[in-house]
């Protein structure tokens, strides 16, 4: 006999899924709707004023976002006037990345409506569980980057079709 398959809703990395797939959508609304950025350019944009000028390479890593779509979203948003490109002194090889006046404008106008819909998901804890998820969600995330360090896996072939099982 073989043992029951345990659902979906059973997995944390499902159940954050979800969280974000309805919470997040509140986000995306905002920025693609009122702000006409994507989320990932949100994400840009939220580093850079946090994290200020940075490299592309910097702030892909900072982001946690592949260097190809950090360029292209960094493209989109110079064109929107939101982010500067710049050589340092004497090295025309480094570009540094900055928010304009207009992207630190769009980051001073979205920042608070983004906080008021965390604020309100968090609405649903008192202080103390708030205290505790936020511990709990820093260990997950020191373990979830050592296990990824240490990991042996395949590298994603998106374009392979799975068969199935042999």
């Amino acid at each position: 006999m073989t043992a029951p398959r345990r659902p979906l809703d059973d997995l944390l990395l499902y159940r954050l899924s979800r969280l974000l797939a309805v919470a997040g959508s509140m986000v995306i609304k905002l920025c693609e709707g009122r702000f006409g950025i994507t989320r990932r350019e949100w994400r840009l944009l939220a580093t850079l004023a946090s994290r200020g000028e940075l490299s592309s390479s910097q702030l892909a890593d900072h982001a946690q976002l592949d260097r190809a779509r950090t360029s292209k979203a960094v493209g989109s948003m110079v064109a929107k006037g939101l982010v500067s490109r710049e050589h340092p002194a004497g090295d025309r090889r480094q570009v540094l990345l900055r928010l304009t006046e207009r992207g630190h404008g769009l980051y001073d106008e979205l920042f608070p409506l983004v906080t008021q819909i965390n604020a309100e998901l968090l609405g649903a804890l008192d202080a103390a569980a708030v205290e505790r998820l936020d511990d709990s969600l820093r260990l997950l995330q020191l373990r979830a980057e050592r296990m990824a360090d240490e990991a042996v896996l395949p590298k994603a072939d998106r374009g392979r079709r799975s068969t199935g099982p042999a």
